[in-house]
């Protein structure tokens, strides 16, 4: 039987179907790509459906989208506890430490997630406008994505994080930034995550190397290295310093327009 490959998430789809049905991303062959290798994560339409394990995924609006899941018996999906909009009265709750005690608290990080188990419906969004990228993961993947970016994971993930030193530490007198870490293992997964204006996805190959403004930086492959570079600027007898985040391929990198600095980086 042919199949359709989406160019967003390279999931493979019956013929006929007009959207991905593993990230909702439109299979009608487009795939925008700047002259520099960019291309913008697809904004799905108003209510575009899509699905992971027996569960199904829509998102709703365009301005601050909403990511509303219909969760099946068995399935369950973990977040920040303040990106819930509502859930129905029978999705049973719990909650998971991420490690780290205080010291992430302190980082102004979460350091409990939230766990929603199916059956019965539930509704996520950030507060601020922007765009839901939908990312499966395949089996044995790790992605790198900033804090305060994740609105929701699949149970299938696992989850943890990381700290890169002295990143920000000149910009807003942190300790570093963290990283939250997603690991599959034997079977896929889903991650949603909120960009900040529109977002764009560039693919490093071994060894190439791009240079990104912090708050701009949203998601990376695990195999990428983050560096910390400082670039003077001379201005007469001035001098000052630029922070850049160093991307050192192989592997994806996702930026977001709208740079955002939380008050812990």
């Amino acid at each position: 039987m042919d199949r359709i490959e989406c160019a967003w998430c390279r999931s493979q789809n019956e013929t006929g179907r007009t959207t991905c049905a593993a990230c909702g991303a439109p299979l009608d062959g487009s795939n925008l790509v700047s002259d520099s290798g960019w291309r913008e994560a697809p904004r799905l339409k108003d209510m575009t459906e899509f699905h992971f394990s027996n569960s199904t995924c829509q998102i709703e609006g365009e301005i601050v989208p909403v990511a509303e899941i219909a969760l099946a018996a068995n399935d369950a999906v973990f977040f920040e506890h303040h990106v819930l909009l509502w859930k129905d009265e029978q999705v049973r709750m719990s909650a998971q430490s991420t490690g780290g005690g205080m010291k992430r608290a302190l980082g102004g990080m979460p350091y409990l997630v939230s766990i929603a188990n199916g059956p019965g419906r539930i509704a996520f969004s950030r507060d601020a406008n922007g765009e839901v990228v939908v990312l499966p993961l395949h089996p044995s993947m790790e992605l790198d994505v900033r804090g305060h970016a994740f609105l929701a994971a699949s149970h299938s993930i696992q989850y943890s994080f990381i700290k890169i030193k002295g990143l920000a530490n000149v910009l807003h007198g942190g300790e570093g930034m963290y990283m939250d870490r997603f690991v599959t293992s034997g079977e896929p997964g889903l991650l949603m995550l909120h960009g900040y204006g529109n977002v764009f996805e560039r693919t490093l190959a071994a060894g190439e190397k791009i240079l990104v403004e912090p708050g701009g930086f949203l998601y990376k492959d695990s195999s990428v290295t983050m560096n910390t570079v400082q670039q003077d600027i001379k201005t007469g007898l001035m001098r000052h310093g630029m922070y850049l985040a160093e991307m050192v391929g192989p592997g994806r990198v996702g930026i977001q327009s709208m740079y955002v600095h939380h008050h812990a980086e």
